[in-house]
């Protein structure tokens, strides 16, 4: 199982968070990885000094832009759940 979670704290809220969390539950739902994605948001990651979202895959803090996170779920994510 994998474990994704993306911060939703002011600052990465700012940063686009939302729009993150809707593009990763939406891939989730077209790869029917429901069961081996646990994915859920949490308040602060302490990430803040990363240049885009704070997201934490399996305890590992990356931050990515709305703009490759369809990229960033491509390539990290989907070789996981393999």
């Amino acid at each position: 199982m994998v474990e994704l979670s993306v911060c939703i704290g002011s600052s990465c809220h700012l940063k686009g968070s939302y729009n993150i969390i809707q593009l990763f539950q939406q891939l989730i739902e077209e790869n029917r990885l429901h069961d081996r994605v646990d994915f859920k948001a949490n308040f602060c990651m302490r990430e803040c000094q990363g240049t885009g979202v704070a997201v934490s895959v399996n305890g590992t803090a990356y931050h990515i832009q709305q703009e490759t996170a369809r990229e960033f779920f491509k390539d990290t994510i989907m070789p996981l759940t393999v």
